[in-house]
């Protein structure tokens, strides 16, 4: 398999995976123009695409979703919970309820869902594999890190988690302090030290590569987040690549599958 990062941040976030002949999108957080633009940018087959997964229905990830679908008649996959919030937007197109924690399958991939402490209604991390056992999870928009999340993620050929804030710039920072108790909640977004406990507790021998994803524009800074989970990488003896996704900028797909030597990088 190979993933894009089309953007991740506070503004917008969209991963693409590509299997042999599927394509999926993860997330549709930018409107069409801005889609086309990122996956124009990293050669992702954006035209191709088989099916729209929605993690949650928070406008970054969800407002480009309805469009998108529309224009490359797919189906989005959703909970139900994420498809009544977002009913009107989507009330014309080919939806497909899935739960909280299941499976079902798209082409050549099969997607595991588990359910996630946030926010929104029936919020999901979801973990993409294809038929040799390659698997790839995504979660971020999780308030707290959950027995049930690192079950789901301890067997990942790679992942991609949220480093959402560091405390102190999230104490700091521009935000009223209801805005700053949502954050930090047990419903909120992950801190770089939530990150290095979750990082640290999943982490195996088999784990290829792992990138940091939703870093607060505001309260958060690339590399703070690099260095703090990239400290517990090292601690854990971690010998794979460590990126850092960014908000402004799509990555270049990274495969799964083809193990990587140490490296640890801000990334695009």
């Amino acid at each position: 398999m190979e993933v894009w990062c089309l953007g991740s941040g506070s503004r917008g976030n969209a991963f693409g995976v590509r299997h042999r002949d599927t394509t999926i999108l993860i997330d549709a957080g930018f409107g069409p123009k801005a889609l086309k633009t990122r996956a124009e940018a990293v050669d992702f087959p954006l035209a191709s695409l088989d099916a729209l997964v929605l993690t949650h229905e928070h406008r970054d990830h969800a407002s480009g979703a309805a469009k998108l679908a529309a224009t490359h008649d797919i189906p989005v996959y959703a909970t139900r919970g994420t498809l009544r919030a977002l009913e009107v937007e989507l009330a014309d197109l080919e939806t497909v309820p899935v739960d909280t924690n299941s499976r079902f399958g798209v082409g050549s991939i099969t997607i595991d869902t588990c359910q996630i402490p946030h926010d929104a209604n029936e919020p999901i991390a979801v973990a993409l594999h294809d038929p040799v056992g390659s698997r790839i999870a995504i979660v971020y928009d999780t308030g707290r890190v959950t027995e049930r999340l690192v079950r789901f993620l301890s067997d990942a050929s790679a992942l991609v988690i949220e480093a959402n804030h560091d405390n102190h710039m999230l104490n700091s920072g521009p935000y009223p302090a209801s805005v700053r108790a949502r954050i930090a909640g047990p419903r909120g977004h992950l801190s770089n030290e939530a990150a290095c406990e979750l990082f640290t507790r999943v982490c195996h021998r088999r784990l290829e590569w792992t990138m940091l994803a939703h870093v607060s524009q505001n309260c958060n800074r690339r590399d703070l987040a690099l260095d703090a989970v990239g400290k517990a990488a090292r601690n854990v003896g971690f010998r794979g690549k460590l990126v850092v996704a960014h908000q402004g900028e799509p990555t270049p797909p990274m495969s799964v599958g083809k193990p990587t030597q140490l490296d640890f990088a801000l990334g695009a």
